[in-house]
């Protein structure tokens, strides 16, 4: 009998120590999965701290680490003067081809991240863009923060616009820039999957406001002092500023020895 009971106890003592382990193991599975979820997809958005001395700027060490960490862009070569020009178009509003007509008489190319609405309202500007040798990015079907949206969201809003602008114009997207400048390690490793590479940027200003845009003479200085090695330039396709000014940006950039050049030749 004192057999027996040993053994029922012996028995329940490993029973009750199994479920312990169990127990704490579930609670560790749910804690780990619980901080995966909550770094994964926690947002970060982006942002710069100029200097006006022509070194690199200020974008965030923990946030250049992540970006990067995931095949993601924002500066280049610190020693090599090369400038990689960009514009975000949400929607058109009347100056891109002024832009475009600067840009090829200084031999410049450059990329344009577009909508959904910027395809289906201006499918011959596109064109126009991708004949002259520009490169089109995905800014996503409807500008959304893509940390807010669930992953086949995020699937959705990068690969419906791939789609259009594969059957319109035979052409493979791959550089996209997160809307409203704001991801996670979460979303980048989503577009990676996609074929992806995002790309953000070391240098941008107030340009995007049609009813407050800024003085030329001003935001033509703020953008030469701020120039450095291995710049990825936001400027806004909506901007009457912009426009006026890029001819005489990019002739001043040329004569302090910058070269620009396509994101294809980043380095």
């Amino acid at each position: 009998m004192k057999n027996i009971k040993y053994k029922v106890i012996g028995i329940l003592v490993i029973a009750i120590f199994s479920l312990s382990i169990l127990s704490m193991n579930v609670k560790q599975q749910e804690e780990i999965q619980t901080n995966a979820n909550t770094t994964s997809n926690q947002k970060i958005g982006w942002g710069i701290k100029r200097n006006d001395n022509h070194q690199q700027p200020d974008v965030g060490s923990k946030n250049k680490k992540v970006l990067e960490e995931n095949q993601g862009i924002c500066l280049g070569n610190k020693e090599k003067k090369n400038i990689y020009l960009t514009f975000d178009e949400g929607y058109e509003a009347g100056y891109t081809p002024q832009l475009l007509s600067t840009l090829k008489e200084n031999q410049v190319k450059a990329t344009f991240f577009i909508t959904a609405h910027y395809v289906n309202s201006q499918p011959d500007l596109v064109k126009q863009i991708i004949d002259e040798g520009h490169i089109i990015g995905n800014h996503t079907v409807n500008h959304k923060s893509m940390p807010e949206l669930t992953q086949d969201k995020i699937k959705t809003e990068v690969m419906d616009l791939h789609q259009v602008i594969h059957d319109k114009f035979g052409y493979e997207m791959k550089y996209i820039r997160p809307p409203k400048g704001e991801f996670s390690e979460n979303t980048l490793q989503i577009t990676n999957q996609l074929g992806y590479k995002t790309v953000m940027w070391s240098f941008a200003y107030e340009d995007w406001n049609e009813d407050k845009q800024p003085n030329e003479e001003t935001s033509k200085k703020k953008i030469l002092d701020n120039l450095h090695n291995g710049e990825i330039m936001l400027l806004h396709g909506n901007s009457k500023t912009n426009t006026n000014i890029l001819d005489a940006v990019i002739k001043e950039a040329k004569n302090m020895g910058y070269e620009f050049k396509s994101l294809d030749e980043f380095e």
